[in-house]
């Protein structure tokens, strides 16, 4: 398997991993696109079928992703 990226992207991962980890940056760069990739099919196809998630859904799925926010009102330290 061959890929041809541009020198500067070539440049940007080698400062970051230098030489030996460079083909693991690209792997895993690529199975992130295409879980975003799949993902993004997963959405398309459920609000097909059902229509937007509503502003619940939106911050349900928010707090799994990102823990659920504190609440910053009233207790006063």
């Amino acid at each position: 398997m061959s890929a041809s990226l541009h020198e500067g992207t070539v440049e940007a991962v080698r400062a970051r991993v230098g030489k030996r980890g460079f083909s693991s940056y690209v792997e895993d760069a690529v199975l992130r696109q295409i879980r975003r990739d799949n993902l993004r099919e997963l959405l398309e196809e459920h609000t097909g079928q059902y229509g937007e998630f509503t502003p619940e859904e939106m911050a349900d799925a928010r707090a799994a992703l990102h823990g659920a926010e504190k609440d910053h009102r009233g207790s006063a330290a």
